[in-house]
């Protein structure tokens, strides 16, 4: 990869990709898997693969409107596999947050929400922790958003994506104003403390004015969290398979995102990474810190992801959709002793636990902990990756090699991918997307 290039080659949201994954032979047992991890800090994830709409953009594992007789017994199957889970970690671990995704959780119905609750809390036993919901502007009903403030849900986050109608319909995602209008009413009216926007910028027609109309909308709201996603066009989603060449608005993107963080920071909004702005007066949670440079998370359900310190693993990776709905139905169909053990994964080595510390740490506006990775790893991080001065000779890092620049946190998605190793990318480069 060329820092030369656009500066958006990819959203390196976990290291590795699960591109990067292959099947396990032979299948570990998930009881050796976790024998030797720290369990007193975990992260719980929690994926629900359905949705009322597959938006343009969006290249994540889901289906839409499955059958009501999928979703009872994606339900039950998911119940088995936490059984499963839990045994294979032994004792009591400890959960330090919690997250529901997808898909969309809220396409749940509020009784099914109640079931997914009591499967968490009574299997896992990760209940009155700090936990994360993602919903849609169609599916976060009053009925649905009060099972989540009588579970404890202490966060929300909602894709709004645009408030212009026109714009949303350019992503191939088709709301209503006043659909969003309610959601967020509703959202506001209940008990959840915490509300995530998301919006989208580098949309087709969109420009800084209509860019600043959906700012403003969303700033309307004090949502406690902001999240910024620049478009890509994906192979396989919606967008991808309209585009078959597509002109470089890498310059209008990063004009709107500079744009968006002057206005976030001039509302009293404080940047944690490229995508993420945190309300500077929003009160924090009083649970443990969970470090995702060193904590373990525990995946459940088809799309989820697990990681140790040394094995990252999931189940088959797909985006398009009749490949999405058989591993789903794989994933349903399976005897519950295939939950006992680990079936797709990656093996980080030393080097390559080095290097997703680095790249966790370093994408964020906060930077590597230089005195922690000693600790860690017994080696400076500035010897281990000797490639780091490039990065502040362009003025994207900064001369300590600690903490990324204003210009390095909005090239994130250039020096992300810049930073994979040769292995991890190689094992990408020959995944074959399906």
């Amino acid at each position: 990869m060329s820092l030369d290039g656009s500066p958006y080659q990819g959203y390196l949201y976990a290291y590795p990709h699960k591109t990067a994954y292959r099947l396990l032979e032979p299948r570990p047992r998930l009881s050796e898997v976790w024998a030797n991890e720290p369990t007193s800090s975990l992260f719980a994830y929690v994926h629900i693969p359905f949705c009322e709409i597959r938006c343009g953009f969006c290249n994540l594992f889901t289906r839409t409107r499955p059958p009501a007789e999928q979703v009872t017994a994606y339900l039950a199957q998911l119940e088995r596999q936490a059984r499963a889970v839990r045994d294979a970690l032994g004792g009591q671990p400890s959960f330090a947050r919690l997250a529901i995704g997808g898909g969309t959780p809220t396409y749940l119905s509020a009784p099914e929400l109640r079931q997914l609750f009591a499967i968490i809390g009574e299997t896992l036993g990760a209940s009155a922790i700090p936990a994360t919901v993602e919903t849609s502007p169609a599916t976060a009903t009053p009925d649905r958003l009060a099972v989540l403030a009588e579970h404890g849900v202490t966060r929300v986050s909602i894709g709004v994506q645009s408030f212009l109608e026109s714009e949303a319909r350019a992503a191939v995602r088709p709301q209503k104003p006043s659909e969003v209008q309610s959601a967020l009413e509703t959202i506001r009216a209940g008990d959840v403390p915490s509300l995530n926007l998301d919006l989208i910028y580098g949309i087709d027609g969109q420009t800084r004015e209509s860019w600043q109309q959906s700012l403003t909308q969303a700033l309307s709201w004090r949502p406690e969290e902001i999240f910024l996603y620049p478009l890509y066009v994906r192979p396989l989603t919606g967008l991808g398979r309209r585009a078959a060449t597509i002109a470089d608005w890498d310059t209008q993107r990063l004009e709107l995102y500079r744009h968006a963080v002057d206005v976030l920071e001039d509302a009293g909004y404080v940047q944690d990474s490229m995508r993420q702005f945190r309300r500077a007066d929003a009160p924090a949670d009083d649970a443990p810190d969970y470090t995702c440079q060193d904590d373990g998370m525990v995946g459940l359900g088809c799309g989820a992801r697990s990681y140790t310190r040394d094995l990252h693993y999931s189940f088959d990776y797909a985006v398009s959709v009749p490949q999405v709905r058989a591993v789903i139905e794989d994933y349903i169909e399976r005897p519950a002793d295939d939950f006992r053990y680990a079936e797709f994964g990656f093996h980080l080595d030393e080097g390559e636990q080095r290097r997703r510390w680095l790249v966790k740490s370093l994408l964020r506006a906060d930077g590597i902990d230089a005195a922690a990775y000693r600790a860690r790893f017994g080696t400076r991080h500035d010897e281990d990756f000797p490639q780091l001065p490039e990065l502040a000779e362009r003025g994207w890092l900064e001369p300590g090699l600690e903490r990324l620049t204003a210009d390095g946190l909005a090239r994130s998605d250039a020096i992300g991918p810049w930073l994979v190793s040769g292995p991890v990318r190689a094992a990408m480069a020959a995944h074959t997307l399906r």
